[in-house]
């Protein structure tokens, strides 16, 4: 491990927390692809199956800043325990509905609930922002690293549950996506030395996270982009299988997470200077830009090449985004605005994965790669529109020292120009 990533585990408990939020956030890579490939399995309906991906993804939009909140208040345990069991009793009862042939409608009352479940990533950012407070080189760091644990969910997850939905039975993906959900969480909210403490209850306003103008220019433009993931997990699939490897399409998704791992980890050894937000501007337009080639890709091969490129773009923008989001949100909201973010994503993702399937089963697979290009051209047209709200001093900080100009422990200010 180089230094800089070993460095930041010299702080007690780290190492713990980061392993347990990496099991707890295969769920997400592996649930909506496996109830995609379960669905389309079960019964050959792309729309449907896109459907209820989507109906997963919009409930967690809903009800995870709500949840994230809570935690804001009462802390991680007392929160995230009782939400992981309802959201996990919610995709078993699908699992078995879907598996029974159950009508439509429960499928997606079923899924619904299952949005229940928390952001664990947004947990284990807020873990590694109390530890490094003010410490902009070692957070910019740790949320390189946990951006890397995002895509290796992104490189393994796919594999696991479309192998294992493929190999043994259809909904044997989901299912272990669930046994990770609980179990991540468990270790995690058991470990409560590293807990973010709880902000004294008059430090706590009804106001939401979203009122800050550039937590509402990052989540918009999130939204956009989520639109680029939900929509290639999809069309991916439903490539592979025009193809006659519907199997193989966990290997070019993995492909996808890979280029964005190396992009993250390397991007993560850099002490970079100059403007956060120009540099999030710049990720955002190069994503948009590499959606073109997978219009012209032919073969899974080819494909693979394309989305390999398509993300090395991805991390570094999501470790700014993150950085961006501490930078404008109070710390007694900080949970919440990483886990809008999130949100963002996830109605992206709902809408793209639905629209996907539906041009799918209206046109083919080549021409469901429309829809990701759509989505970047809007995620790169909102993050232009949006810029200059980023690049605006935060009038209140509300106790966070992101944007006070406050020296950090290295004698640099931790302002804008330094948040990486």
């Amino acid at each position: 491990m180089p230094s800089s990533y070993h460095a930041i585990f010299a702080a007690p408990g780290s190492k713990g927390f980061s392993a347990a939020g990496l099991i707890g956030r295969m769920p997400l890579a592996m649930l909506g692809i496996g109830v995609v490939t379960m669905i389309s399995q079960l019964t050959g309906r792309y729309g449907l199956a896109g459907a209820l991906s989507a109906t997963l993804a919009m409930s967690a939009a809903v009800l995870g800043p709500w949840i994230s909140r809570l935690v804001d208040r009462h802390g991680q345990r007392r929160v995230l325990r009782p939400a992981t069991l309802i959201a996990a009793a919610a995709v078993v009862g699908l699992l078995v509905c879907a598996e029974q042939g159950a009508p439509d409608w429960i499928l997606f009352v079923f899924a619904t609930g299952a949005g229940s479940v928390p952001s664990v990533g947004s947990m284990v950012r807020a873990r590694w922002a109390a530890i490094y407070q003010g410490a902009s080189r070692e957070l910019h760091t740790a949320y390189s690293w946990e951006s890397i644990i995002d895509e290796m969910c992104f490189i393994f997850g796919p594999i696991v549950s479309i192998g294992l939905s493929t190999a043994l039975f259809p909904a044997a993906g989901p299912l272990l996506a669930v046994v990770f959900l609980v179990t991540g969480v468990l270790w995690l909210t058991a470990q409560r030395g590293t807990e973010p403490v709880p902000q004294p209850r008059e430090q706590h306003t009804g106001d939401s996270a979203l009122r800050s103008p550039g937590l509402r220019v990052l989540v918009l433009t999130f939204t956009a982009t989520g639109g680029i993931f939900g929509a290639i997990d999809v069309v991916t699939v439903a490539f592979a299988e025009e193809h006659g490897h519907k199997a193989a399409a966990s290997l070019v998704l993995a492909v996808y997470a890979l280029g964005s791992c190396l992009a993250g980890m390397v991007f993560g050894l850099l002490h970079l200077t100059g403007p956060a937000a120009r540099r999030w501007l710049v990720g955002v337009c190069v994503m948009a830009v590499s959606m073109i080639p997978l219009q012209l890709a032919g073969s899974l091969p080819l494909l693979a090449v394309a989305l390999f490129v398509a993300g090395l773009s991805v991390a570094p923008t999501m470790v700014t985004t993150m950085a961006l989001v501490e930078a404008h949100v109070p710390r007694t909201k900080l949970t919440e605005g990483m886990t809008w973010t999130s949100t963002g994503l996830a109605v992206g993702v709902a809408l793209g994965s639905s629209a996907a399937g539906w041009v799918v089963d209206a046109a083919g697979a080549r021409a469901g790669y429309a829809v990701p290009a759509a989505a970047g051209a809007a995620a790169a047209v909102v993050a232009l529109l949006g810029y200059r709200r980023l690049r605006e001093p935060v009038p209140i900080r509300g106790g966070r020292g992101a944007d006070d100009q406050k020296p950090d422990k290295h004698g640099d200010h931790d302002g804008r120009e330094r948040v990486a």
